[in-house]
């Protein structure tokens, strides 16, 4: 296998109504640190992770920009500004990426639990699949482990991130669900639309989205119980 680059998208532009603060859910604290400097920190100590982009709202750039330089996140490259559409802002994120990439990681910044060894996991299966996406059994897959189909979205629950792709592939993917003008929510179903199979590698149950405040009480606890 030739030389691999891994760039990881981390997606962090989202307007975080359902969380019920004034502040974006970004910058809600864990333990005395803010959700996007824990999500940063396991993509900055993972071996497999070349560099990093985050993808945020214009108004909360400046004090992203402070927290990675406070923190001394080294493999972040740039920031980029969200879209209107989770696609439009994974698409302005990896227009920032590094030239050299081969892959694309992309990661919600709201899963600040995500940890350096289920990211090797996901990106070590990609880089001999193509694509892979972290998480559990929830959507349809065949003897393989490779999704067949997905069910109404009704009916799942929203498979994990990190997600990662071989950098022409999921290019490939996007445009087509642009020229078909195909609103896509998550980036496996994206890449299962031009008849690509994605794998699923099982990651940890603490790998969890923050949507309400009830799941910064579980994040917190769930941080102790690694301490």
């Amino acid at each position: 296998m030739d030389k691999c680059y891994v760039s990881a998208v981390i997606v962090a532009a989202g307007n975080s109504t359902r969380m019920g603060f004034e502040i974006s859910k970004q910058f809600i604290e864990l333990k005395g640190e803010p959700v996007i400097s824990h999500t940063l920190k396991a993509f900055e100590n993972s071996d497999v992770i070349d560099s990093v982009v985050v993808v945020c709202r214009d108004s909360d750039r400046s004090q992203i920009e402070s927290i990675i330089e406070e923190k001394g996140y080294k493999k972040v490259r740039g920031l980029a500004s969200g879209g209107a559409e989770r696609s439009d802002s994974v698409r302005n994120g990896i227009m920032v990426c590094d030239e050299r990439t081969t892959h694309f990681a992309i990661h919600d910044g709201a899963r600040p639990l995500i940890s350096s060894v289920d990211i090797q996991k996901v990106v070590e299966n990609a880089l001999m699949t193509g694509a892979a996406a972290l998480g559990d059994t929830i959507k349809v897959v065949n003897d393989k482990n490779e999704i067949i189909s997905t069910p109404e979205r009704s009916t799942l629950r929203a498979v994990q991130t990190p997600q990662v792709f071989e950098k022409n592939l999921y290019l490939k993917a996007l445009d087509f669900a642009e020229e078909n003008k195909q609103p896509v929510t998550d980036d496996c179903k994206l890449v299962e639309n031009i008849g690509e199979k994605v794998n699923i590698v099982i990651g940890s149950e603490t790998n969890i989205k923050l949507t309400t405040q009830s799941d910064i009480i579980l994040a917190e606890s769930i941080i102790d119980s690694r301490q």
